[in-house]
């Protein structure tokens, strides 16, 4: 049956009937607000029992225990599924299929020849987006897929500056523990000493040095109590816990051990571990595929539908309809120009950082050498000294040295000790700074060509 030998009023009726149907399927997908209020008050964990993932037993943690809490309880961490959320959401935005226009008039009867109203009704699709809907499919996924690489990427900075962190405190304490031996040495000197002045036996000029050393030695104690507060601070932030909370740390740590060939090997294939190159690649791709599709929309805007209509005296037609815009002054040049320039600089960006992260690792590699090297000639000379200070200590109990030289060798013992901790710090610090850069220990899914289609 034609439409023209239909009756003007069941067309009306059954144009009514397919315009509630399409409201109603419009209304029946769109989305509900409701309001969330933003909390009043807010505080961190008061204690560690509180955290997520935390097993009571009052046993100190070792540093894959705190990596794991940190995981679990950061509070930036915990924005980043919804930082995905919000990404997956952007990519269904952009991949959506452009929707199809209608457009309708009614003409009514005023005056003149004629017996109805007139009416116009079509439907358009606009080809241009249908062309470019590949492309702009393809960044949308890699733009997604770039943030969970640069979310993956924050997560491991901040599971390595938890290590950092442990590493500093445990190694701290023991620093501050012999720093503290030498302090009780040095200040029972000056006690004696200092009677001894005001007894009118030694001469003030005579002990300066040694007060001076009991001083310096009180001052570096000091200086490692506050660092390690800052530190401790620092993990109770990373953890979720208020300042004043302690997190009990298991020790010693087991000794710093880089395999350098594997760390070498890892470094070769560092582009498909580090997540922040993998997210400049897929950033790369993003970008590719949006100036493949700017270079598709400088074509004249195309739509193509179908239209209808009718006039006062009942005259009907209906057939194609095509409207595009004449390129006269925008050939969409400027987006063009602006797609290529960014794929430029994200081409610079990650070669740039693809090269100094190579760079990084040889220099921590030799900075690696050169603290071993110098803690293998600290070891020999640590326990010579500590040889020496035996048998000071045996020495002054016989009577046959005096309390400032043997507390002298006493000193320059732990120095030489806390010389060898410092050291062997360092070492672990380079260790953690090696495996942070190459990806040691990553995801296995992203041993992948991220630039593949």
């Amino acid at each position: 049956m034609r439409l023209s030998s239909l009756p003007i009023q069941k067309v009306s009726a059954w144009t009514g009937r397919v315009a509630i149907v399409l409201i109603g399927a419009c209304l029946a997908g769109c989305a509900s607000y409701r309001a969330k209020p933003l909390p009043v008050q807010a505080s961190s964990a008061s204690s560690l029992s509180q955290l997520r993932g935390y097993t009571a037993g009052g046993q100190p943690l070792d540093s894959q225990a705190v990596q794991r809490l940190v995981l679990l309880n950061n509070p930036d961490l915990r924005s980043v599924q919804a930082r995905h959320d919000a990404a997956q959401a952007q990519r269904r935005q952009d991949s959506v299929m452009p929707n199809p226009v209608l457009g309708g008039s009614a003409g009514y009867l005023l005056s003149g020849v004629g017996d109805a109203t007139a009416w116009t009704a079509s439907i358009s699709e606009d080809v241009t987006a249908l062309i470019t809907l590949r492309p702009r499919r393809e960044a949308a996924r890699a733009s997604a897929d770039a943030v969970d690489a640069s979310l993956l990427w924050e997560q491991w900075q901040t599971l390595g500056k938890a290590r950092l962190l442990v590493i500093d405190l445990v190694e701290g304490d023991r620093l501050i523990q012999l720093q503290q031996q030498a302090l009780d040495a040095l200040a029972q000197r000056e006690s004696r000493i200092i009677h001894a002045v005001d007894a009118g036996n030694m001469e003030r000029v005579a002990t300066a040095s040694d007060l001076a050393a009991a001083a310096d030695a009180r001052a570096t104690l000091d200086d490692l109590q506050r660092r390690r507060l800052d530190q401790q601070q620092q993990l109770a932030a990373l953890l979720g816990l208020r300042p004043e909370v302690v997190v009990p740390l298991a020790s010693p740590l087991p000794p710093a051990n880089v395999d350098v060939a594997s760390i070498r090997e890892q470094a070769d294939s560092i582009s498909h571990r580090r997540p922040d190159l993998v997210a400049l690649q897929l950033g790369y791709r993003a970008q590719e595929a949006t100036l493949r599709a700017a270079v598709l929309a400088q074509f004249p805007p195309l739509s193509f539908g179908y239209a209808a209509s009718q006039d006062n005296s009942r005259v009907r037609n209906g057939g194609p309809a095509v409207t595009f815009a004449l390129p006269v002054f925008d050939q969409n040049q400027g987006n063009v120009a602006i797609a290529r320039a960014t794929r430029e600089q994200l081409h610079v960006e990650y070669t740039t950082r693809l090269a100094t992260s190579r760079d990084e690792v040889d220099a921590l590699l030799a900075q690696y050498a050169q603290c071993h090297e110098q803690w293998l000639a600290l070891l020999p000379a640590a326990h010579d000294a500590a040889q020496a200070a035996a048998q000071a200590d045996q020495a002054s109990r016989s009577g046959l040295l005096d309390l400032r030289n043997q507390v002298d060798l006493k000193v320059a013992a732990i120095n030489r000790q806390m010389a060898v901790i410092a050291t062997e710090q360092a070492l672990l610090e380079q260790q953690a700074a090696l495996e942070l850069l190459v990806g040691s220990g990553m995801p296995t899914s992203l041993q992948q060509d991220p630039t593949a289609p």
